[in-house]
């Protein structure tokens, strides 16, 4: 056909030899670093120090089972394991071995995953009994060119209740020449039957610092320019996955140009400078809620996703309680300068309560912002409820500040540069020097205040008070609620009654309070029964007077002349001009102990 073409024809160049496709197409770094050998296996010492003491004992299994998190390397341990177990030298003899370092007869087919006799199988699309019986007849012949056959079930907790069944005997008593090597991210998944016939191994997360260092050799041998803090980055956000971190790897070097910078890895992940949050964390600490919100929504606006800010500092949260209670975790080689040395710096400035509740305010603060339709403002509502109530006192500790004020004029630990500079009332009080710090709301309050209020001297007084503030929920809850147990002018001490109402004792703070124009402090205990509450003394009261009025033979009389009668209620002269005297209010003669509840 070419040749009925004129020589001038467009697009073609008679003269020019055809183009070449690329000689070798490129590999992800995943695939090209995948180990050979068990040396190349990183973080998986036990698993080799035990295979090592079985091969050279002899003792090998016929099945082995591999469970681990996403790129661990368990399809790639079953690979090694397969040419362990198959390995023969080049001049042949030999027995299986783990010493891999020499090239055998079957090694390159195997790694490649085209040896005949090393059958890899997907359980994710092979899941039916019909895969296993093929596998199981297989089984009967032996192989054709290695020392085993060796089946590598690949996610074999997708395999049917069926196919496991149909797999039983074979596994528990398989033929010599044949060993089985499963793989699996959902090892709670595969029936205990499975399990019991298989040596179990778990490959182990890789730490942050091997996976950092095996990165920076892999960027050595790609000529690959890398900085450590982005080293320290990718090894994080794989969270122990070797393969996540080389993808990771891959993606960067390709969006750096074959340079791999933080702040590309940063921005290609979505995350914050280390040492940003770091400041973010400290403004927080120090209640400087303006300046955390400034630097949140800096972050926010170049890139940074509203959900892993809190991540992060979550993550720098848990960092420094590390730090504060394991010091040498410092040594870390995953950790950059900032996070190591402010770490520790803040670690021991902040108290562990202090810490402690911060984790928890993040920790469900993350969860409101990934469900929230805008996450950028519950993300700042959940940083100014850090910055406002991370180191409230509790009530005990406020009682204590009163007791111990006059004695406590010290200065706190602080940070370099501290003082609050903010209007948070969170933990500026652990970070800043007290000289520097704004007013405490609680120990504010706390102050004494002129006695121009109403006296509360007893129970009673409480109920009264609350009767003319017409506060009736309140009212009802002291009388049938409260066993006091200790009452001086600014402080109630009481137990509660079985199924009472928890917050009673920060209503009752807050209401004295606001009605005396005097600090109350109301506190529960346990150590003490208390007394009747008024409602169980006034019932007592009700009580007794019924047997005393029973005993009376007139009223004994009219009782047995009228059955089915009932006392409702007694009263005395005293009682009725109470109530004669009292503003009328369907609930007013509460006030004296009774209660309506048998009222026809």
């Amino acid at each position: 056909m070419s040749a009925d073409l004129p020589d001038d024809t467009p697009g073609f160049d008679l003269g020019a030899p055809p183009a070449t496709a690329a000689a070798t197409p490129y590999r992800v770094l995943a695939r090209k670093y995948r180990p050979q050998n068990f040396d190349d296996l990183i973080g998986q010492e036990a698993m080799v120090r035990t295979l090592s003491n079985a091969f050279a004992s002899g003792r090998i299994a016929q099945a082995y089972i591999l469970t681990g998190v996403r790129g661990v390397g368990k399809t790639t341990t079953a690979r090694i394991l397969a040419r362990a177990l198959n390995y023969e030298p080049m001049e042949g003899g030999g027995g299986p071995s783990l010493d891999l370092s020499v090239m055998g007869r079957h090694c390159r087919d195997i790694i490649e995953s085209r040896h005949v006799d090393v059958m890899e199988m997907d359980a994710a699309s092979n899941t039916s009994i019909n895969d296993i019986r093929e596998i199981i007849e297989g089984s009967r012949y032996r192989p054709a060119m290695a020392r085993y056959k060796v089946y590598i079930i690949d996610e074999v907790h997708m395999l049917s209740t069926a196919a496991f069944n149909g797999l039983l005997k074979t596994l528990e008593e398989p033929p010599e020449h044949v060993k089985f090597i499963f793989a699996t991210t959902e090892i709670r998944k595969v029936p205990v039957t499975v399990l019991s016939r298989c040596q179990r191994f778990d490959l182990r997360r890789v730490e942050a610092g091997v996976l950092a260092a095996h990165i920076a050799g892999i960027c050595a041998k790609e000529n690959v320019t890398v900085e450590a803090e982005a080293l320290s980055t990718i090894a994080r956000a794989a969270e122990g996955s070797v393969r996540d971190a080389l993808s990771l790897l891959d993606q960067a070097i390709a969006h750096g140009g074959g340079s791999v910078g933080a702040e590309e890895v940063r921005r290609l992940l979505g995350l914050a400078d280390r040492a940003r949050v770091i400041d973010l964390f400290e403004a927080l600490m120090k209640g400087d809620v303006a300046r955390a919100l400034a630097e949140f929504r800096d972050q926010y606006d170049g890139g940074a996703d509203a959900a892993v800010i809190l991540t992060d500092l979550a993550e720098f949260t848990h960092l420094v309680t590390r730090l504060k209670i394991v010091p040498d975790s410092a040594e870390d080689a995953a950790l950059v300068e900032a996070e190591r040395v402010r770490g520790v710096e803040m670690g021991q400035a902040l108290s562990m309560r202090v810490l402690s509740r911060t984790w928890q305010m993040l920790s469900k603060g993350i969860a409101e912002v990934q469900q929230a339709a805008k996450p950028a403002q519950a993300a700042e509502m959940v940083l100014v409820r850090l910055g406002y109530a991370a180191d409230l006192p509790t009530p005990d500790e406020a009682l204590r500040r009163l007791k111990d004020m006059p004695a406590s004029e010290g200065t706190a630990p602080t940070l370099p540069g501290g003082g609050g500079g903010g209007t948070g009332g969170g933990s500026r009080l652990a970070l800043a020097p007290r000289a520097e710090r704004a007013p405490d709301p609680v120990m504010a309050r706390a102050a004494p205040a002129p006695q121009d209020g109403p006296v509360l001297a007893s129970l009673q007084d409480v109920v009264a008070l609350a009767s003319a503030k017409r506060d009736l929920l309140l009212k009802h809850a002291v009388e049938t609620q409260v066993r006091l147990v200790h009452l001086e002018e600014g402080r109630i001490e009481f137990a509660l009654v079985p199924d009472g109402n928890p917050n009673l004792v920060q209503d009752l703070s807050r209401k004295l309070t606001e009605w005396t124009g005097r600090r109350w402090l109301v506190s529960l205990t346990s150590r003490a029964p208390g007394a009747p509450t008024l409602a169980e003394a006034a019932h007592a009261v009700r009580q007794e007077r019924e047997e005393g009025i029973r005993a009376d033979p007139l009223v004994s009389a009219v009782l047995s002349r009228f059955p089915g009668a009932q006392i409702v209620d007694v009263r005395t002269r005293e009682d009725i001009a109470e109530i004669a005297l009292a503003p009328a209010d369907e609930d007013a003669y509460m006030g004296t102990g009774f209660d309506d509840e048998n009222e026809p």
